[in-house]
């Protein structure tokens, strides 16, 4: 998995942040996620083929999430796609666009399969071969979710040599790989442990933004290898965080704590700060392993410990 920042700022974007997208790749499978205004543009500059994204992710009806979204829809029209793109977001969303592409007489060359978002609770939303996709609520001024992003379990890895020294058929490998002993021609038993090892942990991704903190949140994502969490303010608007239903610093690393993440990444920062490394310093007081999100900058989501 590897995660791309496109847009890293909140409400007003600035001159090095653009509003809120992040565009995943699992399994050389593209998600984006979040389409603030400037995305089209972030996505050729970070050299992401418009055609390889089939499914888009929105948070919320904020206009830092989702302004970009209309522009991008054209584009792939006038491009000539065909394929059907998949839309996620929230439920009252259908109308609005339904709306805007009648209001603005824009007749798409391609079919929106659209997935309400309405759950109170976790839901999966997508289930593929190598991974699911499920949707949180979030605690927003309007109704907001999560998402994560979780590889399904892989099979376990064959020792080297093996089949060979045991003369294992070809058809019984799949088997072997599920977790079944071999049987010999002689009638021994070999276990399974004896010819296979663990497959790698499972690797995940969470994004969560927008959103006041919450216990239960942490719950949601529990064991993810990365986090993001939106961080609009520093510890000393904690004031300002709770009336706006947005998170601290503080309030996004302990989420990570209490999710048992790997690691943390901090983002959607209010445009008051030129400088973000006093957020990423003041988060890392309480979860070590935080990191910034960074416009144009990509994170590779691994279990190795590396220092983005």
């Amino acid at each position: 998995m590897k995660l791309t920042v496109l847009g890293s700022s909140s409400a007003l974007p600035t001159s090095e942040r653009f509003s809120s997208a992040h565009v995943l790749n699992a399994h050389e499978r593209l998600f984006l996620i979040d389409c603030g205004e400037g995305t089209q543009i972030q996505l050729r500059k970070n050299r992401i083929r418009f055609s390889r994204i089939n499914h888009v992710f929105i948070s919320h009806l904020h206009g830092d999430h989702i302004f970009g979204l209309y522009g991008l829809l054209s584009t792939l029209s006038l491009m000539g796609r065909k394929s059907p793109l998949r839309l996620y977001a929230p439920e009252s969303y259908d109308s609005i666009l339904l709306t805007h592409l009648k209001d603005f007489d824009i007749h798409l060359s391609y079919e929106i399969d659209f997935v309400p978002l309405k759950s109170k609770d976790p839901l999966i939303i997508l289930d593929e071969k190598y991974l699911t996709v499920t949707s949180f609520p979030l605690k927003h001024r309007v109704q907001s979710f999560g998402f994560l992003f979780r590889e399904k379990n892989r099979e376990r890895n064959i020792i080297k040599g093996i089949i060979e020294e045991l003369g294992i058929p070809v058809e019984r490998i799949p088997a072997i790989k599920r977790g079944e002993d071999f049987l010999t021609p002689e009638g021994l038993v070999i276990k399974n442990n004896d010819l296979t090892m663990p497959p790698d942990k499972p690797l995940s991704y969470a994004y969560c933004s927008d959103t006041k903190y919450f216990p239960r949140l942490a719950s949601f994502v529990k064991d993810v290898t990365m986090l993001y969490h939106e961080s609009t303010f520093d510890k000393s608007k904690e004031d300002l965080a709770a009336m706006t239903f947005h998170s601290t610093t503080i309030d996004a690393a302990r989420t990570a704590l209490k999710a048992n993440a790997g690691t943390l990444i901090i983002g959607h920062f209010s445009s008051r700060y030129k400088k973000i490394g006093p957020l990423v310093e003041e988060a890392r007081t309480v979860f070590h392993r935080t990191f910034p999100a960074v416009d144009g900058r990509s994170y590779e989501i691994t279990n190795a410990i590396i220092d983005y």
